[in-house]
């Protein structure tokens, strides 16, 4: 953490998407780092893979599987790259992506801007099988059918992915959350289920598929909650990542409060934990949960842990924090663990206490 203070002014002085892009390309110039080393309070089993610590990298930060060796340097115990569509595209108009500094948040309106499934997988392949990544799927903007957008997403990433993640809650692609409702949900993962028994499992997953979770948003009724929760289990889905960004907006201070797209980082902590609790309630811990949103130290982490989340993952702390981050949070993680009298993660998980 001693560097990131230093590079941190230069970034914050180009607009956010600019600094973005030059945080990728220096990180291309760097070599490749070594995964994260197994911790025997930390590592734990998900959907049938090892992860050597339950700190992963979100979605967004990677999006076209550029930086994702140099990012499991850092400590990360996985990398989700994307979202990735089947063909290439631009996204929505720039200006898309804000930091609220006084407010330790960004907002985005990206559009799933990225360089299509075609340039990832050629990344993809050359990978050594060290550390985990996964594959953030979407459907583009004019698919005219994006129920097939998934499937060939799949078919497509099989075989290069340790895991695979249906995301159908980003809010910046026009009705793309529709896919959450009731009818539509149950199409989408039946054809997703389908597609990845008739994927050829590659040498990235060993001989077998690789799982699937759903990515859903925070800005859920009760009632959603049910029934994602219940057609995931019926499909058999392999776990939850609990959420993506909201288009809610609570009190904020930046002058770019007001922007459209969705919101991350710090503001979303409350949010994205109610709504972890309620899909742990809902899938009564059959599903595994992945947090995602506000979760900026190793104490997040750990109310996340409790709340019923076997791994978490950052984006946003990052633009503030610096990627080393993730060390960091390990470690404060396992202090927790320790101290409150849990050997292992796995014991802590949905393991809090709350009055009805």
């Amino acid at each position: 953490m001693a560097l990131y203070p230093l590079i941190r002014p230069f970034a914050f002085a180009l607009d956010a998407e600019r600094a973005h892009r030059w945080t990728i390309a220096a990180l291309r110039r760097l070599p490749p780092g070594s995964p994260a080393r197994d911790d025997p309070v930390l590592a734990t089993d998900i959907g049938g893979l090892h992860f050597p610590n339950p700190v992963g990298l979100a979605a967004g930060f990677d999006k076209d599987a550029e930086v994702f060796r140099q990012m499991l340097g850092f400590g990360f115990g996985f990398v989700e790259i994307g979202t990735l569509t089947p063909l290439p595209q631009e996204g929505n108009p720039r200006p898309r992506l804000f930091r609220l500094v006084e407010d330790r948040a960004v907002i985005n309106r990206m559009g799933f801007n990225n360089q299509g499934q075609v340039a990832a997988l050629a990344r993809l392949r050359t990978r050594r099988r060290a550390g985990i990544v996964g594959v953030n799927i979407g459907a583009n903007k004019d698919s005219g059918d994006r129920i097939g957008d998934y499937e060939a997403g799949v078919r497509a990433m099989a075989g290069v992915a340790d895991f695979l993640t249906i995301n159908i809650s980003s809010p910046n692609t026009p009705g793309l959350r529709a896919l959450q409702d009731k009818g539509a949900l149950e199409s989408l993962l039946d054809a997703v289920t389908t597609a990845r028994r008739g994927a050829a499992a590659g040498a990235a997953t060993r001989g077998r598929p690789p799982p699937v979770f759903l990515k859903v948003a925070p800005d859920l009724e009760i009632i959603d909650v049910d029934h994602i929760a219940r057609a995931a289990i019926d499909a058999g889905i392999d776990g939850l990542i609990v959420s993506n960004t909201t288009v809610t907006r609570p009190p904020l201070r930046s002058r770019h409060r007001d922007e459209s797209g969705g919101l991350s980082g710090a503001p979303l902590k409350d949010l994205a934990l109610e709504r972890l609790r309620d899909f742990r309630k809902a899938t009564g811990g059959r599903l595994p949960l992945i947090a995602v949103g506000g979760i900026e130290n190793g104490v997040d982490a750990f109310h996340r842990i409790r709340a019923g989340a076997s791994l978490v993952q950052l984006y946003s702390a990052l633009v503030y924090q610096g990627p080393e981050l993730a060390a960091l949070i390990a470690a404060e993680l396992k202090r927790l663990l320790l101290i409150e009298g849990f050997a292992h993660v796995r014991e802590a998980v949905g393991s809090e206490k709350r009055s009805e």
